[in-house]
């Protein structure tokens, strides 16, 4: 066999890379691709756990061992950061196990008589009907037969709906959207089977805005020891292992710092997780969030100060930064350009910068080490298991 068939890689969308350049879709590191164009697996070729694998959208990596899919998040990070001339110390991935995501986006629709709920197929709307998975925590895909059987009484034939599942404090929140539940039989059948299945809440978003229809107490999230009230369809990291090991990044990265801002806070993963004897300002261009966050921060006592601010209109200023002995930074997947052009400026000694996008995460990072940061080191997290979506953390520090 000739070696231009070995696998020596995989690219960014999942499919294997041959040394001489050809993409050959589920194929693992290790893997030759023969002449007439099958595939002998080699021994980072695993058996997909999943049934649905690769038709459902929600993974797209099974087919690699933990080896080859920890290497896939790390190249993707040095690539990233390669691609802008970069050169960092990139860690060992960390893995959220199998069945631990705690928060998903689903989908609904009616075929026939039957509802079918899951995950689209990649590169379609095609809608997968999951009877098995192996990211969800058990207890939200317990809820997935129920679920069929309730929408099955009130999906018209015609809409798909979606639906945001997640673990709260107080248990499973779900918030439905596009669908209509006018009718005085329609409020008491979603009433009773939130109580029977032990619901936290569940909200219906019918186009003008989430109301719960099922809410015994206040639904909570606890992040940093603080009980944040939680949005319905908010976020949320996707699994407790993913959380802790980015908490423990950023907390590694600023240090002992005694005034820190918080930048894109969202609900405080990281605001509340810092040292409470430290001055924390926290910036939020989502009204729910932050104001959950600023009710959670003053009954916690802590010394947070909450602002609803768009940091991408109305980014801190490098004045207002130097203000501070440390930033956060965790944008949205487009990244932080206008803020991070800002902090280009300013004096902040440590920067921990949380990226859900290698690719933009590294373009704001050539930004800051041109204007005198180091980057010191990324920690890549792997929290949505099997999929190629990366997550990191990372540190810098000003020089000179």
């Amino acid at each position: 066999m000739s070696d231009s068939g070995l696998i020596v890689g995989v690219a960014a969308r999942g499919d294997g890379v041959t040394a001489d350049g050809r993409h050959v879709p589920l194929a693992a590191p290790g893997d030759v691709l023969r002449a007439d164009g099958s595939v002998v697996r080699g021994p980072h070729h695993q058996p997909p756990p999943c049934r649905h694998f690769p038709d459902c959208g929600g993974c797209q990596l099974q087919h690699l061992d933990d080896a080859s899919y920890a290497d896939f998040l790390t190249a993707r990070v040095s690539g990233a950061l390669a691609a802008q001339g970069l050169v960092a110390q990139v860690r060992a991935p960390i893995l959220s196990p199998p069945r631990t995501r705690r928060r998903a986006a689903l989908h609904a629709e009616r075929r026939g008589r039957q509802v079918h709920l899951g995950f689209t197929q990649g590169g379609s709307h095609r809608l997968i009907d999951v009877q098995q998975c192996e990211i969800l925590d058990p207890v939200l895909f317990s809820l997935l037969q129920p679920l069929r059987g309730l929408l099955a009484a009130h999906l018209p034939a015609s809409r798909r709906v979606n639906l945001h599942l997640t673990l709260t404090d107080q248990g499973p929140d779900i918030l439905v959207e596009q669908l209509k539940t006018d009718s005085l039989d329609a409020v008491e059948a979603v009433s009773a089977f939130a109580h029977r299945h032990g619901l936290a809440r569940l909200s219906i978003d019918d186009g003008m805005g989430a109301e719960a229809r099922w809410e015994p107490e206040p639904v909570t999230v606890t992040l940093g020891g603080v009980p944040v009230p939680f949005p319905a369809g908010g976020f949320l990291q996707a699994t407790p292992e993913g959380e802790a090991a980015l908490v423990a990044a950023v907390r590694e990265a600023v240090g002992g710092a005694a005034t820190i801002a918080d930048l894109f806070a969202g609900l405080g993963t990281f605001a509340l997780a810092m040292d409470p004897a430290a001055n924390v300002y926290a910036g939020e261009g989502a009204r729910d969030a932050i104001l959950s966050l600023k009710s959670a921060g003053g009954r916690a006592q802590r010394r947070l100060f909450a602002e609803h601010r768009d940091l991408f209109r109305r980014p801190l200023t490098a004045r207002e930064l130097d203000l501070f002995e440390a930033a956060i930074l965790d944008p949205p997947r487009a990244g932080a350009k206008e803020q991070v052009a800002e902090l280009a400026q300013a004096k902040t000694p440590v920067i921990a910068y949380v990226s859900c996008n290698p690719s933009t995460f590294a373009r704001d990072a050539k930004t800051l080490c041109e204007s005198g940061y180091r980057l010191d080191w990324v920690q890549p997290v792997g929290q949505f298991r099997w999929s190629t979506h990366v997550e990191l953390a990372a540190r810098f520090s000003r020089q000179g």
